[in-house]
């Protein structure tokens, strides 16, 4: 077996192992949703969603044109929350310099 020479023993090395299973749980899950709501529901329930208005619109179409867009924007606020409750969870956040303003 060889040794891997990045300088980490195998506690740190454990450690970066469950920090990227973690961040690739929280990728997965917020994927799951985007599919969801871009495709699942913006294609394939677009029809029994256009029975419902939202604002004068058929859902299904909103949720296609406009609801999709803000599901994305919000996905990614959630994945820069999770990420760094993640990084301070496992000593990866990164350390402020002397002098830096916050």
């Amino acid at each position: 077996m060889s040794k891997k020479s990045d300088g980490l023993d195998g506690r740190a090395r454990a450690g970066l192992e469950r920090y990227w299973r973690n961040n690739k749980r929280i990728i997965a899950a917020l994927l799951a949703v985007w599919f969801l709501v871009s495709c699942v529901l913006g294609i394939f329930f677009v029809e029994p969603l256009n029975a419902i208005k939202l604002g004068g619109f058929p859902l299904g179409f909103w949720i296609a044109q406009q609801g999709s867009i803000y599901v994305f924007i919000v996905l990614i606020g959630i994945y820069c929350i999770a990420m760094e409750i993640g990084d301070r969870r496992f000593d990866v956040a990164e350390k402020k310099q002397l002098g830096e303003k916050k």
